[in-house]
């Protein structure tokens, strides 16, 4: 359905599109991750992704990185006391880089294939957080593995600072702090990249986290950083004309779930803002990519589309989706 927007959604030659997708969708259920699987899962969703290449548009592309640095925070359990253990912000850089490579490499495949002329590179993305974010303060994100409680009481021995909560009766994990994303750092050396023509993976898991020390210089931190909200300033950094959230439907709903659910074709920004406020978006699920795609907007943005990808290509051709406009003029 359409709610009062005019689709006016077409393509403008010469424009720049930024993709957003989550690391699960490297990862299928079921699957272990193996390179392997991750590899296969990166070559279909590359051959999604030039899709938006051969509409016309430059590219920027942002993944999250949830079930890697899962993996790598395992291991690093298992590997205690035999190898020092790495604080989370390096090893969502390990994540920015292995996954960047994986994405790089299929993505460089499939733009030789038909003949771009377009290479690819990948950004390891720093993203300056406030220090005095009231996140830092109530850490709420899980990460890592379960732990028993006993587990749990002995990591909270071993490390004062962490903060270990129940997890929906499955055991129990480390809450790091969510803070949300002021500035991305190298968001001139993405822009510069990608209107030279160039495809840029950057912002892998959201960006790592950054704060200023007392002396002004950066400094890592643990945390992690919601990707689609940091995508939303990166987007709005480099003049994108096109912010694409993937998700795992293809059009946002109202009363998701509920005999009375809703698909939203197209509609503005104030339509989104107020089916937000009303509670329609959770912020489990789909609030935070509503959240972006209203900051975005509110920043300049004037298009946003919310699918899956295999509904992609017919989302660019206005066919699918839900799209979210500035206005319906």
């Amino acid at each position: 359905m359409t709610d009062g927007a005019d689709k006016k959604n077409q393509v403008k030659e010469g424009s720049v599109a930024l993709v957003a997708f989550g690391g699960n969708a490297l990862i299928k259920d079921g699957q272990k991750g193996t390179f392997q699987e991750q590899r296969q899962a990166a070559n279909q969703m590359c051959g999604t992704l030039l899709a938006i290449v051969q509409k016309g548009y430059d590219l920027v592309v942002t993944h999250g990185n949830g079930p890697q640095v899962g993996n790598l925070l395992i291991q690093r359990e298992l590997s205690k006391g035999a190898i020092p253990e790495l604080p989370l912000d390096v090893l969502v850089a390990e994540t920015e880089g292995s996954l960047g490579y994986i994405l790089q490499q299929e993505l460089l495949n499939h733009l030789r294939a038909h003949r771009t002329g377009k290479y690819v590179v990948t950004m390891i993305t720093q993203v300056l957080v406030d220090k005095d974010d009231p996140a830092f303060s109530r850490p709420t994100k899980p990460v890592g593995p379960f732990f028993t409680q006993e587990q749990a009481r002995q990591l909270r021995q071993e490390h004062p600072d962490w903060v270990m909560l129940e997890d929906a009766g499955r055991g129990y994990r480390r809450a790091v702090p969510s803070p949300q994303p002021r500035r991305i750092i190298q968001s001139r050396m993405i822009r510069a990249l990608v209107y030279g023509g160039n495809v840029v993976i950057a912002l892998g898991g959201g960006g790592i986290p950054m704060i200023k020390g007392p002396d002004g210089n950066y400094v890592g931190i643990e945390a992690v950083i919601d990707k689609d909200l940091s995508s939303a300033v990166l987007a709005n950094d480099i003049k994108a004309d096109l912010l694409i959230v993937l998700t795992g439907v293809n059009k946002v709903q109202l009363n998701f779930g509920k005999p009375n659910a809703k698909a939203l074709d197209t509609i503005t920004y104030t339509q989104a803002r107020q089916y937000f406020l009303e509670g329609h978006f959770p912020a489990g699920s789909m609030g935070p990519k509503i959240t972006a795609a209203l900051r975005y907007l509110e920043n300049g943005g004037r298009h946003v589309i919310i699918t899956n990808a295999q509904c992609l290509e017919a989302a660019l051709e206005s066919n699918d989706g839900t799209h979210i406009l500035w206005s319906n003029e």
